[in-house]
């Protein structure tokens, strides 16, 4: 199947507004505009077509002929990645690809555009470049006009303009001809350029190389795995709407759970969950500029719901309607569809979100490095989120999972709500409230001591992912991570122990293994196996914990990253990708495992 050839060995590039995926060979394949959650101007990722079928849209790319080998790596500290294509020859070319971000005027400079730059390394190469975008979700074509030297695009949403030094002629019949000298290419909307391009282009690059080494440099990272805890953190940035500080799942919509699965979700969108671990994760780093904008965007979120039911999901811009619907013009990846947009999840009852808003918020009180601490005024409006959860922590709802067709009283749910009536007490005490302080306390002590009863199984010595029946849920793990259970509390060690026989695939950890909405889990769930590893490091299994994490670092793709879920038997990466969750896991136990400074140097 000509689909097959479609990978999740994917390299992201972007800037915090636009973003997109270069494949293997150096194609673009994925890139939505004007945001993450738009319309993909690149789409061949959800297309089963042939590469040189004449009908063959939704993709970039830059070739040399005859080309033999493909060399691909990221600028050190950066997301600007360098393609070097090389033929039997000598011949060699080499691609930069990268979003421009870096300040301008006092302001940060992040358009939507994407740059590509091509340079002859060796010998006398000869090219082609094919751009053949879509619109509409693939459903009508792009009318495409050329200029002397720019080619622009009129898309459905917005017109876009690539402004080159290429030969236009011969890029748009996709002629081979001999690459000479840079060529610089800048797809960004439809403006004229008004600056020399190639100077301009090139001054960009090393602005943005220079703002993203910076960032960098002011991560508290780990000794051990930096390279690995490095790019999990450029990427996870990646993944912030920086205007308005939302943070998506992924960059991509309906990539399958397993193969023919039909679990294809949109995930460009910020769950409130989600985003509390990647906060949490770069935290951990020092890289408090990603929680600051987030804390902003989850405020208006908490101002909109006026004390009453919060979303599991928003879009970037805090919009609460997410319709869900299926393109039909997209076949999906390996032709494995439907193509959903939209996310039909915003529409749920997950009570786990009330205790995620008052975990990322309640540094605001605390930390006082930052430009803005929270104050009395935040903490009446995070009141109104604790008193939600006070009241629906023993309420049936969706669960982090989502399942779709059935609710119960889920124990992570009612943990989590917990962890906001717990975590106001902190907040109370840091504001010198000692009444509300001994209220929140009150209510999570309240709280505590029913969930233990209720979800408590003598016969089996373990917790119950739910509070109606014995069953396992590998979220269970996050009770160590929230204190809600010491790692030397019988009840965490045998629930760990049920967890292991019940869920564990060598090293590998389900989610959970009870048939759902669409039959028996295949895959494992990459955060899940990240949450056991730190399990039972905290358990006092150092080597093993250490083993297991070695092996999910061996699993990454080439670019360092990993999606959501992983084939136990073949190791082959399934759904959404960048996944958040899975790169804040490698961060977290990274973070936990590694021997410190002062034993490095």
């Amino acid at each position: 199947m000509a689909g097959a050839a479609r990978s999740l060995d994917l390299w992201p590039i972007g800037n915090c507004q636009a973003s997109a995926l270069i494949d293997r060979k150096g194609r673009m394949v994925w890139g939505c505009v004007p945001r993450v959650d738009g319309d993909p101007v690149f789409s061949a990722l959800l297309d089963d077509k042939d590469w040189d079928d004449p009908q063959a849209r939704g993709f970039w790319a830059i070739e040399l002929e005859d080309c033999v080998s493909v060399e691909q790596s990221y600028l050190r500290n950066t997301p600007i990645l360098v393609t070097r294509q090389a033929d039997a020859q000598g011949n060699a070319i080499e691609i930069l690809d990268f979003c421009p971000r870096h300040k301008h005027k006092g302001r940060m400079y992040r358009p939507v555009a994407f740059i590509r730059i091509v340079r002859p390394v060796a010998g006398s190469p000869r090219i082609r470049v094919r751009l053949r975008p879509t619109t509409n979700w693939n459903n009508e074509p792009v009318p495409i006009n050329y200029g002397s030297n720019h080619i622009r695009m009129v898309l459905s949403y917005m017109a876009m303009r690539v402004s080159t030094n290429a030969p236009i002629g011969l890029i748009a019949q996709e002629s081979w001809f001999r690459l000479e000298q840079d060529m610089h290419f800048f797809m960004g909307p439809d403006e004229g350029f008004s600056d020399a391009l190639r100077p301009a282009i090139e001054r960009m690059l090393e602005d943005t190389i220079e703002e993203w080494r910076l960032w960098v440099r002011g991560l508290a990272i780990p000794p051990e795995w930096q390279e690995a805890v490095i790019r999990s953190a450029i990427t996870l940035k990646l993944c912030q709407h920086e205007e308005t500080g939302a943070i998506v799942a992924a960059l991509t919509t309906s990539i399958p759970e397993h193969a023919d699965s039909g679990r294809n979700w949109d995930d460009r969108y910020c769950w409130v969950r989600d985003a509390y671990y990647t906060v949490e994760a770069l935290n951990r780093l020092g890289a408090l500029d990603v929680l600051e904008s987030y804390l902003v965007y989850l405020r208006n979120i908490v101002d909109d719901a006026k004390g009453g039911h919060i979303q599991p999901l928003y879009d970037v811009r805090g919009n609460a309607t997410l319709t869900e619907w299926e393109a039909q013009s997209l076949p999906g990846y390996r032709g494995m569809g439907p193509v959903r947009v939209g996310n039909a999840a915003y529409e749920q009852v997950q009570h786990d979100a009330y205790g995620q808003i008052v975990l990322s918020s309640v540094q605001g009180f605390i930390d006082q490095r930052l430009l803005r601490m929270a104050g009395h005024a935040d903490f009446e409006a995070l009141e109104a989120v604790g008193e939600r959860a006070w009241a629906v922590y023993d309420k049936p709802d969706a669960g982090l999972w989502e399942l779709r067709t059935r609710a119960h009283v889920h124990s992570y749910s009612a943990v989590m709500c917990w962890a906001a009536c717990d975590r106001l007490a902190h907040a109370a005490t840091a504001l010198d409230l000692p009444v509300r302080a001994g209220l929140w306390q009150n209510r999570a002590e309240t709280m505590k001591a029913h969930i233990l009863d209720a979800a408590w199984r003598s016969d089996s010595n373990a917790i119950s992912a739910n509070f109606e029946d014995d069953s396992r849920d590998a979220s269970l793990l996050q009770l160590l991570d929230l204190r809600f259970l010491t790692a030397d509390d019988p009840m965490f060690q045998g629930t760990l122990a049920a967890l292991e026989a019940d869920l564990r695939r060598g090293n590998d950890m389900l989610r959970y293994s009870a048939p759902d909405d669409f039959g028996e889990p295949v895959t494992a769930f990459n955060v899940c196996t990240f949450w056991l590893i730190e399990a039972l490091h905290r358990s006092g299994r150092q080597e093993e914990a250490r083993t297991l994490f070695e092996e999910m670092l061996t699993r990454r793709t080439a670019a360092g990253l990993l999606s959501e879920d992983i084939d136990p038997v073949t190791g082959e990466l399934w759904g959404n990708y960048p996944q958040t969750y899975s790169l804040v896991g490698i961060i977290n136990c990274a973070v936990l495992l590694s021997k410190p400074w002062s034993m490095m140097r």
